[in-house]
């Protein structure tokens, strides 16, 4: 009977562990439309309403986005560890449907007022979304350790549930906005940008389901401790890994977030037609080159490690980078050419820091802390992403005209992407695969110390709490 019941909780954990890996794929998928529609909605938003769409406006609604994520990630990285994955999941899932269906709804007595009804509700939804930040990179990193089959390849699982999930969501809020359009015959209305948000609660509604299914993984099980811990001296042990994560992390959305929410923007100002549908069209079609590279990266994850990973994109990132902004004026002649090159700018963001920040973020610290310091790392990260979408407008106007300010944006990530290659090869530690590693030499750290705590959680108890049937 006990063989039994312990063949029957390792099905149950084996099944949950690739359920995790998949849903937080498509919550990331999510979360990435969600950010993502903003930027392709901006040019219609200008068409529109003209009066109330400015250009603080424009950056207030990119940004309260990234803000609400911020603190989405400070908060559920401390409760995913606290009180549990599956929690922390859940709640998560409620904060954004309910900001996409009031951002879906905004209205106003003036144009403004209904834009800032649209801010608030972006900002909630973000909550949201910056919550599924370390719940899914902590679920899937986890899950991806449950055999040795699985954690040589967790590189790659990794990368294609995170980085690659949330650059497939941007793709696809620019081709759904496309497809939107072209059902209204190329007429823009009110129905557009709300059917557009509407859109983005669907998937996660879905998921819930799915998630109140879950259970925590092996190793949270195994290593959990919900009360009494000593953050001095966590901090004492972790403080170089939590700096070089988070400043990575940083020099990363800086770059990455304005390029990628502006990409429509930069093609017009550089589109002999300027054409609405073939701004966001060439913005989906340089959004598109993030996939292959987050592709590349996970598999360069598992062969040479992930710092190393790292490093090479962020130096692949600044060379072509400063490329582009010193021969702007020859490349954009030839458009196609530069839209090509700016896809692969993109790219090697994506094949380096894009899918390994999720992954050292989780591999660098032990269990019971893993959420606390990716919610961190990726806060940080998202404070990068709301300064560099803040900033870039303003660097761009700061120029005598619109090539020279594309120019100086471009030279100015380069330099960032230079600086986080360095952050990364310096500060970011080589960790072995197995997470267990990790726990265990964290747990004598803490008896050297004389602190004793509680670890671990019950999965039967846990299977009470839940829907799940193997």
């Amino acid at each position: 009977m006990a063989d039994s019941t312990t063949g029957e909780l390792k099905k149950i954990s084996k099944i949950s562990s690739w359920t995790t890996v998949i849903v937080a794929g498509l919550a990331l998928f999510s979360d990435g439309y969600n950010a993502q529609i903003i930027g392709y909605m901006n040019p219609l938003f200008a068409v529109l309403y003209p009066k109330g769409f400015s250009k603080n406006i424009k950056t207030r609604l990119s940004n309260s986005y990234l803000i609400g994520e911020i603190f989405g990630m400070l908060t559920f990285g401390y409760v995913i560890d606290k009180i549990g994955r599956r929690t922390g999941i859940v709640f998560a899932t409620l904060f954004l449907v309910l900001g996409v269906i009031l951002a879906t709804a905004a209205h106003g007595s003036t144009e403004l007022g209904m834009f800032w009804m649209m801010i608030v509700a972006r900002g909630i939804a973000g909550f949201g979304a910056g919550g599924e930040y370390p719940t899914c990179a902590t679920g899937s990193t986890e899950a991806a350790d449950e055999s040795q089959y699985v954690r040589k390849r967790r590189g790659f699982l990794v990368a294609m549930s995170t980085d690659f999930a949330i650059d497939l969501g941007f793709v696809g809020a620019g081709i759904v906005a496309l497809i939107v359009i072209a059902a209204y015959h190329d007429r823009i209305g009110n129905g557009v940008w709300r059917i557009c948000f509407g859109l983005g609660f669907v998937l996660p509604i879905v998921l819930f389901f799915f998630r109140m299914r879950m259970i925590e993984s092996t190793q949270y099980r195994k290593h959990a401790m919900k009360r009494r811990i000593p953050y001095m001296l966590v901090l004492k042990r972790y403080w170089k890994p939590m700096l070089g994560t988070s400043l990575a992390w940083f020099m990363y959305d800086f770059v990455t977030y304005p390029f990628g929410i502006f990409s429509s923007t930069i093609i017009s100002q550089l589109n002999p037609n300027d054409n609405l549908i073939q701004n966001i069209g060439y913005g989906t079609v340089v959004n598109c080159f993030y996939l292959p590279g987050c592709i590349v990266g996970g598999l360069l994850m598992d062969l040479i490690g992930r710092k190393q990973t790292m490093t090479l994109g962020f130096a692949c990132w600044a060379v072509l980078g400063f490329i582009l902004g010193g021969a702007l004026g020859p490349i954009q002649t030839i458009f196609p050419l530069f839209v090509v090159l700016y896809g692969i700018f993109n790219a090697f963001g994506e094949m380096g820091p894009g899918v390994a920040t999720f992954l050292c973020g989780a591999e660098s610290f032990p269990t019971p802390v893993r959420g606390h310091f990716l919610g961190l790392a990726a806060a940080v990260g998202k404070a990068g992403a709301a300064i560099g979408t803040q900033l870039f407008t303003p660097i761009q106007d700061s120029f005598s005209g619109e090539e020279k300010g594309v120019q100086g944006v471009f030279l100015i990530g380069a330099a960032f992407a230079a600086v986080g290659g360095i952050i990364a090869w310096t500060l970011i530690p080589d960790r072995e695969r197995d997470l267990e590693g990790e726990d265990a030499r964290f747990r004598a750290y803490l008896v050297e110390h004389g602190h004793s705590a509680e670890f671990g959680d019950s999965l039967e108890k846990e299977l009470k709490t839940t829907t799940f049937k193997a």
